[in-house]
């Protein structure tokens, strides 16, 4: 199917509790999920609603609870912003005393723009990116220099990693520049021998003067969607596979369809990827969400390899 991606709820959401006591422990159901760090306070966002984003939060990374300030525990709001349908894979950045949330809605990208992390995004005019066909899981990178890049998918002849240059102001992509990055050529991207192999759910890192495109592939059902990445010396590329993808996948975490995540940095310093996996070994959904630590370790004669701490790995779960 064309239609990659599903649209699933939370066992806590809407500011209360299911009947289950307030003293229990339970797992965090959103997929696609990115942790934004503020003010010594985490956010946790991801595809969990058909009425916007879910937004938790946390001071540990251990608990969480929906965000305080959020309406109604959600971050976006269906109607506030461009979108009816299909509230994908968010991202959120701090940007000049702003915050802004990249995300897919009617599998088209919008940016919604608010004043505090837990919301509300919202759009003066609801519209969606400018560029051509179906487009969804966005990711914006600024790199030195001051030019800003947005990496999403686009679903042409399977789901493609493209790459544009953004409008300093956010406020569109630069017609013309859009390129492609990663499609999904190796054995370990397409087990199901698909004709409309996937490669989703990117996350660009700078590191050392080297570019490190994360990315997921295969379909989000399938058992085997996991984790790799490539390098590039350019944000536009071209991308090199690394030769011992996949990084993270059921083989080394135990649990099946790991992926489309996001990194971000605990308030130590220390690198995480969070993602989302299949609920069970029968159930795709609603998708569990977890993390995991990430490092660099040096390599002489070429690009430091990214490695993903799979026994670190943990699920998150609401107080």
């Amino acid at each position: 199917m064309k239609n990659l991606k599903r649209t699933f709820c939370i066992a806590l959401f809407a500011g209360g509790m299911t009947s289950v006591s307030m003293a229990q422990q339970l797992p965090v159901f959103l997929a696609d999920p990115t942790v934004f760090k503020d003010k010594g306070k985490y956010y946790l966002y991801g595809t969990g609603s058909n009425q916007g984003f879910p937004v938790l939060e946390s001071e540990d990374l251990e608990t969480w609870k929906p965000a305080t300030k959020s309406a109604g525990g959600l971050a976006l709001t269906k109607g506030e912003s461009f979108g009816t349908s299909g509230f994908w894979a968010p991202q959120i950045i701090s940007y000049k005393g702003a915050y802004y949330m990249a995300y897919t809605a009617n599998e088209q990208i919008a940016i919604a723009k608010a004043p505090d992390p837990a919301g509300p995004f919202r759009q003066e005019k609801p519209v969606a990116l400018s560029g051509s066909g179906k487009q969804i899981d966005p990711f914006l990178f600024f790199d030195k220099g001051g030019k800003v890049y947005l990496y999403h998918v686009k679903l042409q002849q399977g789901n493609r990693i493209f790459v544009t240059e953004m409008k300093p102001d956010l406020s569109d992509v630069i017609t013309g520049t859009e390129k492609e990055c990663i499609a999904g050529m190796e054995p370990w991207e397409n087990t199901a021998n698909s004709d409309w192999p996937v490669t989703e759910g990117p996350t660009v890192l700078k590191h050392k003067n080297t570019y490190y495109l994360i990315y997921s592939a295969n379909d989000f059902r399938n058992k085997d969607y996991a984790v790799g990445y490539a390098t590039a010396s350019s944000p536009l590329g071209p991308w090199e596979k690394y030769e011992s993808n996949p990084i993270i996948s059921r083989k080394n975490i135990g649990y099946n369809g790991t992926g489309h995540g996001d990194v971000f940095t605990d308030k130590k310093g220390g690198m995480h990827y969070v993602m989302h996996t299949h609920r069970s070994e029968e159930q795709v959904s609603p998708r569990m969400t977890g993390i995991l630590k990430l490092a660099f370790k040096p390599m002489k004669g070429g690009p430091d390899v990214l490695v993903a701490d799979t026994a670190s790995f943990r699920l998150l779960q609401t107080k």
